[in-house]
């Protein structure tokens, strides 16, 4: 293990990463690291690729911060407890026979009288929880000083917790010992305290006797096809001689034939194989030219550590430098030779920097992947849902609705050859555990298998039945973020996967179906999203555009932003089926298709090789299809109908309801519609099995400070509610409408990418740097800027200054240089007032 006081990491990342990787350490313990919340991807630099890392972030104050970067076959995750103010700290729990806390902190230089009560408070709170625990830090007491107070105080505290305190020489090239390394009930000892001439501080190497299993992992052997550019035609040629009949089979039987045809096919030309995954891997940029300048560094460390001179530690210095600056060189050189031979592979080069400047989000390891793990899983997955219907099932039904559509769609249009295999070439390659064959090698072997696919596809339409091998979902629990603990199961978000044969016949169904919605104007009117010529910059237009029309009347706005908990997984699928008939008019063969979509559906949650047991989906539109959206927004079909009778305007985007009303001064009424209005939404949605989280219910005043008091006055109990910012779509709304809190966040957002990027321009062309701009910061500047129309210039400045900014990584011009302007914002500042 090792202590080091870094004084910013961004320019030290690959130093720490070769001294981890040549002290061979288990444990990096970092402070100062002067990283925020947006540095991962130096973290990512510093850290081997066979480590993880752990962040804490200082909010709202420069200087501190810390990390920890550790070997991945640990079984760690961080906790939390109270926060103080006085000092930082981050600490992992690192779980074997027994679970041992490892906490860092960092006590900035100027003294808090707040200090010795607050970090009391702190270990009060670990030595009640656990027994073992390693405490260390920069603490930023000269406890070699014995005439200093507040060191002596400090030493006495955590003596009285019963922590052993290991550090007796200088931590610090000034003479004192600010670095301290403590533990409490472990064994200990310090190997080194070295000067690395990384910063001000000397590195602290220890070691400690913990009884810690290493993570074995189970799935260092995997199975994996090696499919060359001959596999497909070796695939035609078998399935030629021996092609897929189907006689007087049902469509289950043909999907199942289908898939045993085409793997078993598959099997013979590219067989699976183990392949054994390593746990290591070697740096590919150390070329023989570093290994000397790294030798020369040695050479140079050993003749200082005899000496102690001056000159001798600036010769060391320099000799770092030269081996820091040659190792980007190289590490530049080597992307840059990936990138240039992937130049036509754009999914490729994404894939590049997200791995450069991004944490890797699912730490499969992290969730000991196992049999019980999977049931564990599936079962919270499931007991959730459960249980936001259980809280709803005690209120009475509702009744069901005969609204009569004017049309009715009673059966399916058989599809051809040509529209199939437009729908097949327009899907998108990803695969799932359940297919037969990877997609990407189906697509390239399509020509072959397209008329049974056909087949399958037309007698499912001709007899309104799915087949039960398309009904089953695969779930992988996703980290929602990388720093959170990932033994509480409500961190994790459940991501499901279908076959791509179930893909394509919902896509083929969704076209027929929309194009039958359309025509016979089912849709409610202010009801967006999943639609053509329908998205959230529609929706935000039209919402902004009648407030602001109400502030030119003299008007106050009220808007109120509705929040559904897990909307889409606790619709009732009796309701669903009776919207479907009753007020989106499918009949016949289409309703008895949609009855068999949705009954009858499974899922099972899988980690790495494993997985649990089937469970039955009764409830909720399918997660990862193509119908479910649609399915969902035909469900709220009948809340239109509520809200307009209360004379309030809303709109909606999938499940994100928002209601808005006028107020004129003095008048209380349209308040009090208002009111009604979410009373009969909630208790509609009650009994639609619909969870309205009142809690992140959030309102938004819109007008004059002196109306917008007495509007507040007469909301009662949706006061606290009200809030200067919301968030809506995406954009930051306030009650003045200047979009300036959301222009803030567009240009913190669209700098920090610019940040990245300018990283690893030197690794890219010129073309492939304007790909990565306009994804990572244009399509900010892009999104919903129809709402900046008519804003004054000073707003949008701002903006300008990204888009001049991006320009000059692009160019790789001067400030003075770039003239750089884009066309959307020139416009915009045409019409600037």
């Amino acid at each position: 293990m090792a202590l080091l006081n870094v004084r910013a990491l961004s320019k030290k990342t690959l130093i720490i990463n070769d001294l981890i990787c040549e002290r061979e350490l288990d444990f990096m313990f970092m402070t100062e690291t002067w990283l925020d919340s947006n540095g991962a991807s130096s973290l990512i630099e510093a850290a081997p690729d066979c480590y993880n890392f752990f962040h804490s972030v200082r909010e709202g104050r420069k200087g501190g911060w810390l990390s920890k970067c550790l070997q991945n076959v640990f079984n760690c995750r961080i906790v939390s407890f109270d926060s103080f103010q006085s000092f930082e700290y981050l600490a992992i729990i690192l779980k074997g026979q027994e679970s041992v806390l490892l906490l860092t902190v960092y006590r900035p230089p100027k003294h808090s009288p707040s200090f010795l009560p607050e970090f009391s408070e702190l270990l009060s709170i670990c030595v009640t929880q656990y027994d073992q625990i390693l405490l260390i830090g920069d603490f930023n007491f000269h406890i070699d000083d014995v005439s200093d107070r507040k060191a002596w105080d400090f030493i006495q505290l955590v003596e009285t917790f019963n922590f052993n305190q290991y550090v007796t020489n200088p931590t610090h090239n000034r003479g004192h010992s600010l670095d301290l390394v403590m533990s409490r009930n472990l064994c200990l000892d310090i190997n080194e305290i070295l000067d690395v001439a990384v910063s001000d501080h000397y590195c602290v190497f220890f070691t400690v006797s913990i009884y810690l299993n290493k993570r074995v992992r189970n799935n260092n052997l995997t199975k994996k096809r090696y499919i060359k550019a001959s596999t497909a035609n070796d695939f035609i040629n078998i399935l030629n001689n021996t092609p897929i009949l189907y006689e007087d089979l049902d469509v289950n039987e043909m999907v199942d034939i289908f898939n045993s045809k085409i793997r078993s096919v598959l099997d013979l030309v590219a067989p699976e194989r183990e392949k054994r995954i390593s746990l290591t891997k070697k740096t590919p940029w150390k070329t023989e030219q570093l290994q000397q300048l790294k030798r020369k560094c040695r050479k140079a460390e050993r003749v200082y550590r005899k000496t102690k001179l001056h000159v001798h530690y600036d010769i060391l210095k320099n000799c770092i430098e030269e081996y820091n600056k040659g190792m980007r060189t190289q590490r530049q050189l080597h992307f840059s030779k990936i990138i240039d031979e992937n130049s036509n592979n754009p999914k490729f080069l994404f894939s590049i920097i997200d791995r450069l400047l991004n944490p890797t989000t699912t730490k499969y390891w992290l969730l000991e992947a196992s049999p019980s793990k999977c049931e564990s899983f599936a079962q919270f997955f499931n007991d959730k849902i459960y249980n936001i219907r259980s809280n709803l099932m005690s209120l009475k039904p509702e009744a069901l609705i005969i609204f009569k559509p004017q049309s009715v769609m009673q059966d399916f249009r058989k599809i051809s050859l040509t529209e199939l295999h437009k729908i097949i070439t327009q899907l998108s390659s990803a695969t799932c555990t359940l297919d037969p064959i990877p997609t990407s090698f189906f697509k390239q072997i399509l020509e072959s298998v397209i008329q049974n696919v056909l087949e399958i596809i037309n007698c499912s339409l001709d007899t309104g039945t799915v087949p039960d091998a398309l009904k089953v979902a695969v779930v992988k629990p996703l980290l929602k973020k990388h720093n959170l603990d990932s033994s509480v199961f409500n961190n994790f978000r459940p991501i499901s996967n279908l076959p791509f044969l179930s893909k394509i016949l919902e896509k083929v169904v969704f076209a027929q179906v929309n194009e039958f919605l359309k025509n016979n104007d089912v849709f409610d009117k202010f009801q967006s999203g999943f639609r053509s010529g329908h998205s959230t910059e529609t929706a935000l237009v039209r919402i902004v555009n009648d407030l602001r029309v109400n502030s030119d009347r003299r008007q106050v706005s009220v808007l109120l932003l509705l929040d559904l908990s897990a909307a889409f997984d606790t619709v009732d699928l009796d309701i669903l089926i009776d919207r479907l008939e009753n007020w989106v008019g499918l009949s016949g063969t289409v309703l008895q298709w949609f009855k068999s979509y949705l009954k009858g559906r499974k899922f099972f949650v899988s980690l790495a090789e494993h997985r649990s047991n089937d469970y039955n989906i009764n409830y909720g539109v399918p997660q990862g299809s193509v119908l479910g959206p649609l399915l969902f927004s035909l469900y709220m079909l009948p809340l239109g109908h509520i809200i307009k009778k209360h004379g309030v305007s809303y709109h909606s985007y999938a499940d994100d309801t928002q209601l808005y009303i006028s107020v004129e001064q003095n008048d209380t009424r349209a308040l009090d519609r208002l009111t009604s209005c979410l009373t009969n939404i909630i208790n509609w949605m009650n009994r639609n099995f619909l969870k309205l989280n009142e809690e992140k219910t959030e309102i938004l005043i819109i007008g004059n400070t002196t109306e917008k008091s007495i509007v507040l006055g007469q909301l009662g109990n949706l006061a606290p509610q009200v809030k200067d910012e919301i968030r809506n779509l995406g954009v930051i709304l306030d009650s003045s409408l200047t979009f300036k809190p959301h222009i803030g966040n567009v240009t913190r957002t669209a700098f920090y990418h610019l940040r990245n990027i300018t990283r690893v321009r030197p690794f890219l062309k010129q073309m492939d740097a304007e790909k990565l701009i306009h994804a990572f910061v244009f399509s900010r500047l892009d999104y919903c800027n129809a709402l900046f129309t008519g804003l004054p210039k000073s707003a949008t400045d701002r903006l300008q200054l990204v888009q001049n900014a991006a320009a000059r990584v692009l160019t790789r011009a001067k400030k003075e240089r770039t003239h750089h302007t884009c066309s959307s914002f020139t416009a915009l500042a045409a019409s600037a007032i």
